[in-house]
Parts: C-alpha cells; sequence; structure tokens
C-alpha cells in the first residue's frame, strides 16, 4: 500500500467515523441571565417586593407576641372564659399570619406569579436564543451546564423512545 493510499484510507475512517457523531454544546443558563441587565431588573423588583411583604409578616408575628406577653402576665388575673377568649384571639391571629405568609409565598402565592409574570419572558427569551442558535449551528443538543434544567436544545430526530417502544411491545 502506497503513502497516498494509506492517507486516502485514513482519511475515509476518520469521515465515516465524525459523520455518525451528534454535535453537543454546553451553556451556563444562569451566567447569562445574570448578565442580563432586564433578568437583573426584575430579580431585584422581586427581592423589593419580598423584602417588603417579610416587613408586614414580621409585624404581625410581633404583633401576636406582644399580645401573648400581656396575655402571660394577665391571665391569672383572668377569668376562665377571658382566658378562653384570649387565646382564641391569638390562636386566629396566628392562623392569619401564617394564611399571609402562604399567600405571599407558597406555592402558587403572589411571589410565584409576580416571578412568572416578571422572569418568565426573559427566560423564555433565552431559549429562544438557545434553539435558534442549535438549529443555524447544526447542534443535535445543548446542555446547561448551571444545572437548573439539564438539556435546554435536542434535534427531535435524535429521540428513540418510539423504537423502544416498539421493540418492548414486540418482546
Amino acid at each position: 500500500m502506497n503513502a497516498k493510499t494509506f492517507w486516502i484510507l485514513l482519511l475515509m475512517i476518520v469521515a465515516s467515523f465524525s459523520a455518525g457523531a451528534q454535535r453537543f454544546a454546553l451553556v451556563d443558563v444562569n451566567k447569562i441571565l445574570d448578565n442580563l441587565e432586564e433578568y437583573r431588573s426584575a430579580q431585584a423588583e422581586l427581592d423589593r417586593i419580598a423584602a417588603g411583604w417579610k416587613q408586614e409578616i414580621a409585624v404581625e408575628y410581633d404583633k401576636i407576641k406582644a399580645l401573648y406577653n400581656k396575655y402571660q402576665a394577665e391571665q391569672v388575673l383572668m377569668t376562665e372564659e377571658q382566658r378562653r377568649g384570649k387565646e382564641e384571639e391569638i390562636a386566629s391571629r396566628e392562623k392569619e399570619a401564617r394564611r399571609m405568609q402562604k399567600e405571599k409565598f407558597g406555592e402558587d402565592g403572589e411571589l410565584f406569579k409576580r416571578r412568572q409574570d416578571l422572569v418568565r419572558p426573559i427566560q423564555d427569551k433565552v431559549y429562544t436564543a438557545i434553539q435558534e442558535y442549535a438549529t443555524a449551528n447544526g447542534l443535535d443538543a445543548i446542555f446547561d451546564t448551571s444545572g437548573t434544567a439539564g438539556i435546554l436544545y435536542f434535534n427531535k430526530e435524535l429521540d428513540r423512545t418510539e423504537v423502544l417502544l416498539k421493540k418492548l411491545k414486540t418482546n
């Protein structure tokens, strides 16, 4: 085998290996978001809102604590009915404070809704840019290195779910 044939054969082997290889990219979405002024502004707005609500709730708990301390000091002078009334008032105020806390910071609370309104459009803009970049550059998948989302984009042609389902159903 002469040198020219060897190099052509080697080039064909390398080309055949790389032709079947998928192209991937890594992206740190948190770094992208942290470098967008509109995201930082939205996050600052959310922090400001949350701090205000935390302050409101802390004031309520302080009022409850003061009410409880007053009750502790005066309970020996109260009738059974007065004690029960004060205890119910304190319990009711505590329940209301917990409700307020859940309403503001709970799973579907106002902070979550505000975050959806302020941050979601920015995140959607970033994910759209990632998908456009992947398509324009012929990438098969893009992974998030910040650990928040995992796979950000993948070429649907890589999905072998149906093939495996068919195989499992025939076995």
